[in-house]
């Protein structure tokens, strides 16, 4: 009598997180491939001429690019974490759209505030995603204690951080890929309720 055996199979449970992923390892391996040209060309941001269409492409396209392998990898960790988790939520659209807002907002402020500074990497996304799991649904305007008390530790360190450290350009991207994630989270979480009520 034969058993039931069941056979394990992979699951792409996640595609927007998998893809953003494989994208930025493939980004590090181009950059070491090309000796660090590919992330000052393509994968950073910073101020340069609005005729150059790069210029608007890497507003987007600084998020994939990273310093190195330890700082890949960190921002991975918890974009894997937590990543899943918020596009089972919000669906795969959803998520897209957030880091693609975090991604652009980032990409115009930066430049206008540190012209002389190169930024890259995905720490934005990773607090927009950290403030993000923190807004539960919401009944009747309730605001989540859960949601306050990320404000106060994460985005007041960064804020701390950012006015005590000498570079606090990164604290300014964490704090900016917090607030898109606040904002963009109690939108969404909003209109699942009212299509809720609505059926």
């Amino acid at each position: 009598m034969k058993g039931n055996r069941t056979k394990l199979r992979l699951s792409f449970n996640s595609p927007a997180i998998l893809v953003f992923t494989a994208i930025c390892i493939g980004v590090q391996l181009l950059d070491l491939a090309t000796g660090g040209r590919s992330n000052g060309i393509l994968f950073s941001v910073y101020r340069s001429s609005l005729r150059d269409p790069l210029t608007y492409i890497r507003c987007i396209t600084h998020v994939f690019g990273h310093s190195g392998w330890e700082h890949l990898v960190n921002n991975i960790m918890y974009i894997l974490i937590l990543g899943p988790m918020l596009e089972e939520k919000y669906g795969t659209q959803n998520i897209i759209f957030v880091m693609l807002a975090t991604a652009l907002v980032i990409g115009i402020i930066n430049p206008i505030l540190f012209p002389n500074v190169r930024l890259l990497g995905a720490s934005g996304i990773v607090f927009a995603f950290i403030v993000l799991s923190s807004i539960t649904v919401r009944e009747n305007g309730q605001i989540p204690v859960t949601f306050i008390l990320v404000v106060l530790l994460y985005l007041g360190q960064q804020i701390y951080e950012g006015l005590s450290a000498a570079d606090n350009v990164s604290q300014i991207a964490h704090i900016i890929g917090g607030i898109v994630g606040a904002i963009l989270g109690f939108v969404m979480n909003s209109l699942s309720m009212k299509n809720r009520r609505n059926y």
